[in-house]
């Protein structure tokens, strides 16, 4: 109790409470039977519960002061038990307004998320990063951002991953809409995440460690010639309808390449050699590539109108950037083709499923799908370019032709490089 506060002394109840006039300056009434117990009156009239204490040895400890609550939000006998609960933390030692300073200092989750992406990143590839914005922005914020990292358990981080794995999302899109394997990756994330924390002393352990992860069931989804077909008359429709033309085109090239969405959406002239039939990438997913280009690949880029834009495909609105809105545009084609199942990484797996089907070796579907495999690609240096350029041209052949509905001869690579002819397909 304060000095010159002795007489405003009462029994804080309802009435009592109700019954304290507003004065010109802020004054305490304390409460007559738990010590330290208060009812702060400010000028204007508010009312607010206070409970004072002294830490560090008692009458010469350092005098605390702490707020309880407002009177209207909390009635007399609420705040009583709220007071006398951070009293009885007092007596075991503890310093509750000191804990609570401390807790508006933690970071929240949305607040180590963005110090993580600017300073726990540095190792990490631009295109890894790129998928880490992805998942803290529609995941991760969303759902636990506004809390403490202190104040989340192993049991917040795997309510999170199961809601992932069940497609809980706010705001889903085409290329975030959950599933067991955007959670165990979105897991994986936040593992990281708490890692980097532990280590500067953010908090003292990692909530995602030992959260049970769903099996990241990665699956291989081929079109058939059949399915390829009602793609290409759903392209060319989009075409007539005045679809982006470079929308249809990177499509288009994705199925004839076996290229990454990326590689295509986000390549640049610069990227682009046509004496050599091939895309010489500066960087993907494995780093540098190089992508043979097949006869049908290169007819559909030379057929691209070329611009002052560094991009092969720039975005209508601003050429300074790549083309946007390509997850929106293969949602509608694959629902106008009747393959709402399909994702644009499938049409990877169709240009593998085509080469193994036409016999190419799996050394030779590593080269042109650009598989980073160091052992592999060792045991096999004596491979020149040349059947890899065979390859490319006899496969984006055969796939430019199913989705003409046209037929082409699949002719296949024997070991020695030569090739012989086998079966039609698209007939």
């Amino acid at each position: 109790m304060a000095k010159g506060e002795a007489a405003r002394v009462v029994r804080l109840t309802k009435r009592s409470v109700d019954a304290v006039a507003k004065e010109a300056a802020r004054f305490t009434v304390w409460d007559s039977d738990l010590k330290g117990f208060g009812l702060r009156v400010e000028p204007s009239g508010s009312k607010t519960f206070i409970v004072r204490y002294r830490v560090g040895g008692g009458r010469r400890g350092t005098l605390r002061q702490a707020k309880v609550g407002r009177y209207g939000k909390l009635t007399p006998d609420q705040a009583r038990e709220e007071a006398e609960r951070i009293l009885a933390k007092v007596e075991l030692g503890q310093d509750p307004q000191a804990d609570k300073a401390a807790a508006r200092e933690t970071l929240t989750m949305a607040e180590l998320c963005d110090l993580y992406l600017a300073e726990g990143i540095s190792a990490k590839k631009a295109s890894t990063i790129a998928l880490d914005k992805v998942r803290i922005a529609r995941h991760i914020k969303p759902a636990i951002g506004a809390r403490k990292i202190t104040d989340l358990h192993a049991s917040d981080i795997q309510r999170l991953t199961q809601d992932i794995a069940a497609g809980k999302l706010k705001d889903p899109t085409p290329h975030s809409r959950g599933g067991p394997g955007a959670a165990a990756r979105t897991a994986g994330l936040l593992g990281g995440v708490f890692k980097f924390a532990v280590a500067r002393k953010l908090c003292a352990e990692n909530p995602a460690a030992g959260v049970k992860r769903p099996k990241d069931r990665k699956r291989d989804r081929f079109l058939s010639p059949k399915e390829l077909g009602a793609l290409g008359d759903a392209l060319t429709t989009a075409s007539e309808r005045g679809a982006n033309p470079g929308l249809v085109t990177i499509i288009r090239l994705l199925c004839l390449t076996g290229a990454r969405k990326n590689e295509i959406a986000r390549l640049r002239w610069s990227e682009v050699n046509i004496e050599r039939g091939r895309l010489e990438l500066a960087d993907s997913k494995t780093g540098e590539k190089v992508v043979p280009l097949g006869a049908a690949a290169m007819e559909l880029l030379s057929e691209v109108a070329r611009t002052n834009s560094a991009y092969v495909f720039p975005d209508p609105r601003d050429a300074s950037i790549p083309i946007r809105n390509l997850d929106w545009f293969w949602v509608g084609i694959r629902r106008a083709a009747a393959l709402e199942d399909v994702r644009i990484h499938d049409l990877r797996h169709s240009f593998a499923s085509v080469a193994v089907a036409g016999g190419s070796s799996l050394f030779l579907i590593g080269k042109l799908l650009g598989h980073a495999d160091a052992a592999t690609t060792q045991r096999y240096a004596h491979l020149a370019d040349d059947p890899l350029q065979a390859a490319a041209d006899r496969i984006s052949q055969s796939i430019s032709s199913s989705m003409a509905g046209t037929s082409a001869e699949v002719r296949t690579l024997r070991g020695d490089g030569d090739v012989k002819p086998t079966r039609r397909v698209g007939a």
